[in-house]
């Protein structure tokens, strides 16, 4: 008999979703995001103006910056303080600002940035995948402010962007590592793609054994499945304001 999940969840189903988007009246753009116990608050704010290495060329710019508050986890983490960063951070920031600006167009954005912000509330593994989701939700409501403000004329956002993680853990292939099961894994992937199929990044690690080519095809074919759920639910957040997989 198989081992069950910590949550007896099937290997290739996700944690249970909800998005609540308009979390937050000054935001341009705002979404709750909960992964199971991973909670993120993502907002977007929109300056009218560019990077100077970015004025040049005319065209728009998306960045993110991650953190996680001192109580999201166990024990407390400590403040970011005077602009200081750890490795980590820096690493899961850049990681959301590559996976937005890989579904924008940046000329129809115009000479405008969109700062995206994703703060972990709650940490239960798989934080910097519920952030992308998140910031996407947010990234769409600020396309829509911006528009109804005469930033820009049209659309932004060729197709919605969505990540998930993938673990091999006790020799079987698992969607949505929790961070029990995240702390163990011996394979650990991070998946990004886009609504039409095509991969933005895939972050993967042995953390034991070395993994073969049949494994990682069907972690990949984990995350797809997975993702175009995700993608489902994003855009349901786009009409209504609470969404839930339940």
């Amino acid at each position: 008999m198989p081992v069950r999940r910590p949550d007896n969840r099937r290997p290739d189903q996700l944690r249970p979703i909800e998005i609540t988007r308009g979390v937050n009246r000054f935001a341009c753009g705002s979404a709750l995001i909960k992964m199971g116990d991973t909670h993120v608050l993502c907002t977007a704010s929109i300056e009218p103006t560019v990077p100077k290495w970015r004025e040049a060329c005319g065209l728009g710019w998306v960045t993110a910056e991650y953190d996680m508050l001192p109580a999201s986890t166990s024990s407390r983490r400590a403040r970011s303080r005077g602009g200081h960063i750890d490795g980590r951070t820096q690493e899961i920031q850049r990681l959301i600002g590559r996976a937005l600006r890989s579904v924008v167009d940046f000329a129809a954005l115009g000479k405008n940035t969109i700062w995206l912000d994703c703060d972990v509330l709650q940490a239960d593994g798989g934080t910097r995948t519920a952030a992308i989701n998140g910031a996407y939700v947010a990234l769409a409501q600020a396309e829509s402010a911006g528009r109804k403000r005469g930033l820009w004329t049209g659309r932004f956002i060729r197709e919605p962007v969505a990540a998930v993680s993938v673990g091999i853990v006790d020799g079987r292939v698992l969607l949505d590592l929790a961070y029990e099961e995240d702390s163990r894994a011996e394979v650990d992937f991070n998946v990004v793609m886009t609504a039409g199929g095509r991969f933005v990044e895939v972050q993967g690690t042995a953390e034991a054994a070395p993994f073969g080519r049949k494994d990682l095809d069907r972690i990949l074919a984990l995350a797809a499945k997975g993702i175009d759920k995700i993608i489902t639910l994003q855009r349901a957040a786009a009409c209504k304001r609470v969404v839930t997989s339940g």
